[in-house]
């Protein structure tokens, strides 16, 4: 689950991370008030509005309504702040990461602005941290290189990337963060700041259950201060039942309408850019599904897993699910019949078929398992334009001609 920058930063100080102070705000009084008091507070009358959005590059991105207008602005007065809110609240934000189509903001962060001294006297870092499957270890890699542009350094100059991996079940131990903040090139107080910053995140990390954790930029000011400007954090999915106040948190806004619908019905679903629909039960056979719908010819148009209790409701589901996507050409139920029966789902493609009304592309029906044979029944001799197969062969070849027909 992805968070929003301003809840990632009030997580991360419950593990004393210094943060960028901030104040999120979903109108333009509101970003006005907040721009108000920080202000006075910081005696500066600089100020930074980021759009928040579960995307990067926002620095960099633009507003389709008016392109002059960046996910992220500098403002220094009253005016601007209220000027800049209108353009960005409720208008879409096109990032590298959002693609064309961008996202909708509907929250700003007012944060105090953090450059508040010269470019010679500060550091921009970048630091994450995320699981290495490959080690299975945790791993936080970091750089001197931060800013908008850290894909490019770790591109073109990987070894100013470094890594320092920590052994599962253990803390981080001291002389791994003082080898960070060496290898970053700090000293004296800095130096410090940043071992005690860096051992504070990797709490923040286990004790979160992250799946993700990254700030950039990492800041160094001119009075030696370790701050935490950016922050993307994603939290493990298989964890928040321990976290039941983050998961409160979800912002249903920035997810595909259509995977929130699935999760409504218990479906684990991703959409995917082709054009023949699946439904199938388990994940393996998902898998299995999409490389023979390839071998046919055809492009899978997302990934399905209905579980192992399908039932009517949950097959009507999936199919007006699957059925929003008008780049889909066909249709093919793939179900293996172990603790669900074969008959049963049958009778709920056949009842979903009912209620649906007019469908007018082809569906193929595989069920193999548990009464494979009663249910190919069903199937055949319910009237409907559905189309069964027992083997996966079968199956393969009434896709082939589904999607040459179209």
């Amino acid at each position: 689950m992805n968070l929003h920058e301003y809840q990632a930063k009030e997580l991360l100080k419950r593990y004393n991370v210094p943060v960028q102070e901030g104040v999120a705000v979903g109108n333009p009084a509101e970003a006005v008030n907040a721009y108000k008091g920080i202000a006075s507070e910081s005696g500066s009358k600089f100020v930074v509005v980021k759009a928040q959005i579960h995307a990067g590059g926002r620095g960099k991105g633009t507003i389709k309504e008016a392109p002059e207008q960046h996910g992220v602005q500098v403002v220094k007065s009253v005016e601007d702040v209220e000027k800049v809110a209108k353009n960005i609240l409720g208008n879409t934000l096109v990032t590298i990461q959002t693609g064309p189509h961008g996202k909708t903001v509907h929250k700003l962060l007012v944060a105090q602005d953090m450059y508040y001294d010269g470019p010679s006297e500060r550091q921009e870092f970048y630091m994450s941290i995320l699981l290495d499957r490959t080690k299975k270890q945790n791993v936080i890699m970091y750089s001197t290189e931060g800013g908008m542009d850290i894909e490019e350094v770790a591109h073109n100059t990987p070894e100013k990337i470094f890594k320092e991996w920590v052994a599962p079940n253990m803390p981080l131990q001291a002389f791994q963060a003082r080898k960070i903040a060496f290898n970053l090139g700090l000293s004296g107080t800095a130096f410090k700041n940043m071992v005690k910053f860096v051992t504070n995140l990797y709490n923040a990390y286990v004790g979160l259950d992250c799946a993700m954790l990254e700030i950039n930029p990492l800041f160094k000011s001119s009075d030696d201060k370790i701050i935490a400007v950016d922050c993307k954090m994603s939290l493990d999915d298989n964890a928040l039942m321990r976290h039941a106040d983050l998961a409160d948190m979800r912002d249903k806004n920035e997810e595909d309408p259509t995977e929130v619908e699935a999760g409504e019905h218990n479906l684990n679903y991703v959409k995917l850019d082709g054009n023949v629909g699946c439904m199938v039960n388990g994940a393996g056979l998902a898998m299995a599904t999409m490389d023979m719908i390839k071998l046919a010819g055809g492009e899978p148009a997302n990934f399905l897993d209905v579980g192992g209790t399908a039932n009517a409701e949950t097959v009507e589901a999936g199919f007006r699910i699957i059925m929003k996507d008008p780049n889909v050409k066909a249709i093919l139920i793939n179900i293996f019949g172990g603790i669900v029966r074969c008959d049963r789902v049958a009778a709920g493609v056949v009842e979903a078929y009912k209620n649906m009304g007019n469908i007018n592309i082809p569906i193929i029906v595989r069920l193999q398992g548990t009464n494979a044979e009663a249910a190919k029944e069903i199937i055949d001799n319910s009237g409907l334009k559905v189309q069964s197969a027992i083997l996966l062969s079968e199956a393969a070849d009434l896709v082939q001609k589904a999607v040459n027909a179209n």
